[in-house]
């Protein structure tokens, strides 16, 4: 179930970037919440593969280089329709709704949380 899922996402957040239970909500972003880094994503998918036995293809979670300089995907500091389109192709299980009301690049990593990493999750598992 979905509560199931999110609990074990959360105990593999707490393990794996030592925050406590409360800080870890649906809504908690990982790197402005949850203060994740970078090298945390590396930690945090190899602990989802191990906690719900499944292979997570590098990028597939957490897709790499979203605010690159490719023209149609940002200009002027805004993530484009284009951009947008395509973030949601990636990835899915992300809000990109919340992102399109305000499209500043530098909201892409507020994309990142708990609730996307329980659905993708949870996409896994019933796919």
């Amino acid at each position: 179930s979905t509560e199931e899922i999110f609990g074990r996402v959360q105990e593999t957040l707490i393990d794996a970037l030592g925050v406590d239970d409360d800080e870890v909500t649906a809504e908690a972003t990982l790197i402005a919440d949850l203060g994740a880094e970078s090298i945390d994503f590396l930690d945090i998918v190899f602990r989802l593969e191990k906690n719900f036995e499944l292979k997570i293809p590098r990028g597939e979670l957490f897709p790499e280089g979203l605010a690159t300089a490719d023209s149609s995907f940002v200009k002027d500091g805004k993530v484009t329709a284009d951009g947008l389109a395509q973030l949601r192709q990636q990835i899915p299980h992300a809000d990109i709704d919340k992102l399109a009301a305000d499209p500043q690049v530098e909201n892409i990593s507020d994309l990142f949380t708990v609730q996307m990493i329980v659905n993708f999750i949870e996409s896994k598992l019933n796919g």
